[in-house]
């Protein structure tokens, strides 16, 4: 193999020996210093790090590493740095009502970035993460409230719940309609025309003409008799464009028949009180709060 090795007249470099198909030769060109010096490099590098840092895992646990380093142990001193700092503001909070919230600067700001927080991890799902609500889900950005859209209002919703098992919980119950036989179909009809009606939306006179007797009889007592509601009994504004459920005649004729009944958890047993005035804070801030 010795004797075939050469100087190649093209590229003159010595060829390996190595032969193939007769005329076929390998050269022995070695890879670049450079590229030689950077594998060297890395090799030492790679050892050195195995023996500072954490690297290599055991059947109880790992080799922790000469520099003893862990980054979950760097991570909670990240945390407790960040809580460390905010503990002035939450301190501030818990003591504050939500007006004095509302009315400084430093713990507005911060209330308001951790009600976004807090309503993403827990609030998006339903709400939306835009709080724009979903079928069924309320949209948080209009000034539609059935319960009231002040401060005070939003926190006792956000801490106690609607329909929840909580003692304090938001209850207002519609009674089903239809399910109980309480009106017959037809009747459910007229009415649905009717409230259609209050809104300028009834494509049925006569129905709503029928209808308007059974509101007054059976309706008026919740909504009121123009339909405007009243946020004592959480009872919505039957007047608006805006509908919890859907304004075609389809979705009030099934409002009207089942009595619907959405259920909202009861936050305080889940968030603390300074999370929870965030949260009521950010709502108001959304744009419909009063």
């Amino acid at each position: 193999m010795a004797d075939k090795k050469r100087i190649d007249d093209v590229t003159g470099v010595e060829t390996t020996g190595h032969v193939w198909d007769d005329d076929l030769e390998e050269l022995n060109k070695p890879l670049p210093k450079w590229w030689l010096y950077v594998l060297y490099a890395s090799i030492i590098w790679a050892i050195g790090y195995w023996v500072l840092y954490p690297a290599w895992p055991g059947i109880n646990g790992y080799t922790e590493g000469y520099l003893g380093y862990s980054q979950r142990a760097a991570v909670m001193e990240q945390v407790a740095a960040g809580k460390a700092a905010q503990a002035k503001y939450r301190e501030s909070i818990a003591k504050a009502e939500l007006a004095e919230i509302k009315s400084d600067p430093d713990l507005l700001n911060f209330a308001l970035a951790g009600g976004k927080a807090a309503f993403g991890d827990n609030c998006a799902p339903c709400h939306g993460r835009g709080a724009e609500g979903f079928k069924g889900y309320p949209n948080l950005n209009d000034d539609d409230w059935i319960w009231g859209g002040d401060l005070a209002a939003i926190e006792q919703t956000i801490r106690h719940g609607i329909r929840s098992p909580d003692a304090d919980t938001r209850v207002s119950d519609m009674p089903k309609f239809g399910q109980d036989q309480l009106l017959d179909a037809a009747q459910i009809g007229d009415v649905a025309e009717h409230v259609l009606s209050l809104g300028g939306n009834s494509t049925d006179p006569d129905a709503a003409a029928r209808g308007a007797a059974l509101f007054a009889e059976n309706c008026a007592a919740c909504h009121g008799e123009t339909g405007s509601g009243m946020l004592e009994l959480g009872a919505p504004n039957l007047t608006d464009a805006i509908w919890l459920y859907g304004g075609e005649k389809a979705d009030v004729v099934e409002s009207i028949k089942t009595g619907r009944g959405g259920v909202m958890p009861p936050w305080h047993t889940r968030l603390d009180d300074v999370t929870i005035k965030q949260l009521a804070v950010y709502v108001h801030a959304l744009g419909g709060g009063k």
